[in-house]
């Protein structure tokens, strides 16, 4: 949540803080700041609302400077306000921060800052944060004769070590005009390195268009940057950090021809899936090979039981994955939420692999899943789409999913490489503990090639799919079915149909509906059904019979061909045919258009819906 930008250098600071911000507002937009120092003084604009009121403002009230911070907000202590807009200043007014996370005992520190004078002017743990790193800065001011970098740094260091609770901040001091000092812990923050130039962000995406040489920082960092320098320490000494290549290019976060970022991400699912079966199928050996897996085969072999863990979209994904993976490895496989994992006492049988899936491999409960099962001696893969983020540093090996730059809020992309990893991994396992045959891994492989062409094919019936979507923008509820492997296909799109168009949707196995939500039922009430030809069909055709006696409108997913379905369903979308376990792959599609189409309809802004922000780095 939140998104930091932070700039020291040449260039005039505020257009480059304000590029990074348009960037960076997929991760929260209730609110947006920025400061520059000049002349020895702080200059700050700051009001809520989005990232464009912002730059109204500075057209107006233009800010100079080579140096400053800057913040888009998704509110979480202290409602979307002026005031609580960041940067926030220190007792002093000398000191300037903008902050991502939550400060548990905010309310501890500020009253020891209040005893000791302290007058805070908003409602926000962030404003505390500040207001305790000026403290610490005052103290040691007191022995010493002028402001350093070091002092900076240590102040922070003493601030951060006291708060509890996640944070990534960035701070500025306006007797220090060209020094940004950070911090992190639980949440993401990236040092950019640049020519005589250097950056803070959150994420990559604001950092790229000026450089591609990148330092993720780890948990307990604190690092100091100059236009020239970058001096990262921890536990109070200098550390060293890799050098990473950002993994994807400025053009591929820009939305192109497409009016907005999610129609260009769902419209990219074909090639990119595309790019991933070329990299990892071995169709002479009827198998997948990963090259950032750093689990061996033998190691492959050892595994008895796999835990796979996410949130939100990525969970989903999950509940799909389990049911490919056993079926083609027959080993046993559980599904967590990783806010239910962090927090349960479960035993972790040996021969556990911890799987966790996370698009930016920054989600928080993830994170603290991740590091339970490794406390608990279990190994832990990652699949993850930022190959250096903390997730991918902290698990024992990680595979990348490719999926470039994903910045609509609703995630769709990301899950179509996730269901295809979750595939390959089931087909790797089975090959290697033999439980798959050469020939039946090859049939697999070319099922799998075949994929992207019938995406396209999907995708070629858009305009159907609004048309639809016409017909029922304007409805109050949904109600989506579908079993065995598209059950939870069937809960990923009555999510995106609710976290984007706000319409209330629920999913259902299909089978349950008799147990309770046949009630819903109605000619207001619609169901969409997802009832391919497969093992489930007839079942699933029973329930639409029995929607339909209740005079139930009836969208339904099926396979190319089927007149039946023609007969009994108000609106049908096709799919091409493929092998069961790569349904989930093509009958998730439609979904995400059909969600597409009826926020759009509604008005409602597709991109950044209300409420949410993509990367959930906090609890």
């Amino acid at each position: 949540m939140c998104g930091i930008v932070g700039y020291v250098g040449k260039r005039t600071a505020a257009p480059v803080l304000m590029d990074g911000l348009r960037r960076l507002e997929y991760r929260g937009y209730d609110s947006a700041g920025i400061c520059t120092i000049s002349n020895g003084q702080l200059e700050i604009r700051k009001l809520a609302g989005r990232v464009e009121r912002l730059a109204e403002l500075l057209a107006q009230q233009p800010l100079p400077g080579v140096i400053g911070i800057s913040h888009t907000r998704w509110a979480t202590h202290g409602p979307p306000t002026d005031t609580n807009a960041h940067p926030h200043l220190d007792q002093s007014g000398k000191l300037a921060m903008v902050h991502n996370g939550i400060i548990e005992n905010y309310l501890e520190i500020r009253r020891k800052l209040q005893r000791r004078g302290h007058t805070f002017r908003s409602q926000t743990d962030s404003e505390v944060l500040c207001h305790l790193i000026g403290y610490y800065l005052e103290k040691s001011l007191a022995s010493h004769k002028s402001l350093t970098p070091q002092l900076l740094t240590e102040a922070v260091t003493r601030a951060t070590g006291e708060a509890k609770g996640t944070y990534a901040i960035a701070v500025v001091h306006a007797a220090l005009p060209g020094v940004i000092v950070g911090a992190r812990r639980g949440s993401p923050l990236v040092v950019g390195l640049g020519q005589e130039e250097n950056f803070l962000a959150s994420d990559v995406s604001p950092i790229v268009p000026y450089t591609k040489n990148v330092i993720y920082l780890n948990d307990g960092d604190v690092v100091a940057i100059t236009a020239t320098e970058c001096v990262v320490q921890a536990n109070g000494r200098p550390v060293k950090r890799p050098v990473r290549t950002a993994h994807f290019s400025a053009e591929e976060a820009e939305r192109g021809k497409y009016p907005h970022f999610m129609l260009k991400e769902i419209f990219e699912q074909p090639e990119r899936a595309a790019d991933l079966l070329k990299r990892t199928l071995r169709p002479g050996k009827g198998t997948a090979e990963f090259e950032e897996l750093a689990l061996s085969s033998a190691e492959l072999a050892r595994m008895r039981r796999l835990v796979l863990v996410g949130c939100g979209t990525s969970y989903h994904a999950a509940l799909v994955g389990e049911y490919v993976i056993e079926r083609l490895a027959r080993i046993p496989v559980e599904v967590e939420y990783g806010s239910e994992m962090r927090y349960r006492d479960r035993p972790l049988e040996r021969g556990t692999t911890v799987v966790s899936i996370s698009q930016s491999g920054e989600t928080a409960d993830t994170l603290a899943a991740v590091r339970v099962a490794k406390a608990r001696g279990a190994r832990t893969l990652a699949i993850v789409n930022v190959p250096g983020s903390t997730i991918a540093r902290e698990s024992d090996a990680e595979i990348h999913m490719r999926a470039g730059p994903e910045i609509g809020v609703a995630s769709t992309k990301a899950l179509c490489m996730q269901l295809l990893l979750l595939t390959l991994l089931g087909l790797a396992l089975g090959r290697v503990q033999r439980k798959l045959s050469v020939q039946e891994g090859r049939a697999i492989v070319r099922a799998l090639a075949a994929i992207p062409g019938k995406l396209r094919r999907i995708l070629q019936s858009d305009a159907q799919i609004r048309a639809i979507a016409t017909k029922y923008a304007n409805y109050a509820n949904f109600l989506y079915l579908g079993r065995q492997l598209n059950y939870p296909i069937a809960l990923e799109g009555a999510l995106k149909l609710k976290e984007i168009s706000y319409i209330h949707a629920e999913g259902y196995p299909s089978a349950e509906m008799k147990h309770g939500p046949i009630a819903l039922v109605s000619p207001e009430f619609p169901t969409v059904i997802i009832c391919p030809q497969d093992t489930m069909y007839e079942k699933n055709m029973s329930n639409l019979e029995e929607i339909k006696a209740r005079n139930g409108k009836i969208i339904a997913v099926a396979t190319e061909g089927d007149e039946q379905i023609a007969k009994k369903a108000d609106d049908v979308i096709y799919i091409p045919p493929t092998i069961e376990i790569l349904q989930p792959v093509l009958a998730v599609v439609p979904l995400q258009l059909f969600a597409y189409h009826v926020a759009v309809l509604r008005g409602c802004d597709v991109d950044k819906p209300r409420n949410l922000a993509k990367s959930v780095t906090v609890e």
